[in-house]
């Protein structure tokens, strides 16, 4: 009976939303156009339930380019509707939409000229006369028993509010560069804004050795600098090569006497690198796709001089993973 019960409920609110796809006109075309329009602000306002939902719409606002913020309209009383600005777009949320406080700031909104898009389930509301565009986000019934608790209303609510701020997001252009540059903490801002410049050890901290050094230099060189590879390149410090690890152990199982070698016998002349421009996001892809640790940063432009060396440890301490 509980599980049943439960289906019930996403049944009713699954349905909630379908059923606003059904009722969809050119007003949303017009909300839309009004916020694409707005020079200034998207102002989102509503208390209790609708309150809640509205600050989740400026936040989806403020998070896809558009700037926009949460004004709550008991506090609008008493002195913050001086947030709000004459090139400035109201969005107002009252399922009932004969919410007193609401109601109250209507005059000012008026008096400023500001563009009033309104979010409610009932058309004949004071709210909505008021509204130049009044999107309709009225349910059949609550999932609550008692009809009481914003349920149904509340989820058809934050959906249009979605549909409203994608569809802006859509027809700004906005991409995953511009989503990245609102979000330079999460994972997805790091992808897109790290490059490889940004964790690159350059300097004294590069391992590189001369084609003509001995192994023994060349191991110094990889121990001392703990990334364990070394760059190889000529005297006029073009890069010829690298040498890892892995190239010292394969000497020695071919050679009785590496340490006899030069730098030039044992490096591999074609490695993969990168250039420092390059996301960070590459540089480990290209690590993970050929099963190495670490690339050489290269100039872009002819002979390639080594300009730093990025480390795997690098990109995890990064958080990039």
């Amino acid at each position: 009976m509980t599980l049943k019960r439960a289906k019930e409920i996403f049944e009713i609110e699954s349905e909630a939303i379908c059923n606003l796809a059904t009722r969809l006109n050119e007003d949303f075309i017009k909300a839309v156009d009004i916020i694409l329009a707005c020079e200034g602000k998207v102002i989102v306002i509503g208390i209790g339930k609708s309150g809640l939902i509205s600050q989740k719409m400026a936040s989806t606002f403020a998070c896809s380019g558009t700037p926009a913020f949460f004004l709550h309209p008991a506090e609008g009383l008493h002195g913050d509707i001086g947030m709000i600005a004459k090139d400035d777009v109201v969005v107002a949320v009252s399922n009932s939409g004969e919410t007193d406080e609401i109601l109250k700031i209507l005059p000012i909104i008026k008096r400023m000229g500001l563009k009033l898009i309104v979010l409610t389930g009932n058309k004949e509301s004071v709210l909505a006369q008021n509204g130049d565009v009044v999107l309709d986000v009225g349910v059949k019934e609550e999932a609550c028993p008692l009809g009481l608790v914003p349920t149904a209303s509340t989820a058809a609510t934050m959906a249009m509010g979605d549909a409203l701020a994608i569809m802006v997001l859509e027809r700004r252009g906005f991409n995953e560069e511009d989503f990245a540059i609102l979000h330079p903490g999460g994972a997805l801002g790091k992808k897109l804004l790290l490059r490889v410049e940004d964790l690159m050890h350059v300097g004294d901290a590069i391992p590189i050795v001369s084609e003509n050094d001995s192994m023994k230099v060349v191991l110094i060189e990889m121990t001392s600098k703990r990334l364990g590879v070394t760059g190889v390149c000529d005297d006029q410090k073009n890069f010829r090569g690298i040498i890892t690890d892995g190239d010292l152990r394969r000497g020695l199982e071919k050679q009785d006497n590496l340490f006899l070698s030069k730098a030039r016998d044992v490096m591999t002349t074609s490695p993969k690198t990168i250039e420092k421009r390059d996301l960070a996001a590459k540089a480990l892809q290209k690590m993970e796709q050929h099963a190495i640790t670490a690339l050489f940063v290269l100039s872009a432009a002819e002979p390639k001089k080594v300009e730093g060396i990025i480390h795997l440890h690098d990109i995890l301490k990064a958080g990039l993973v």
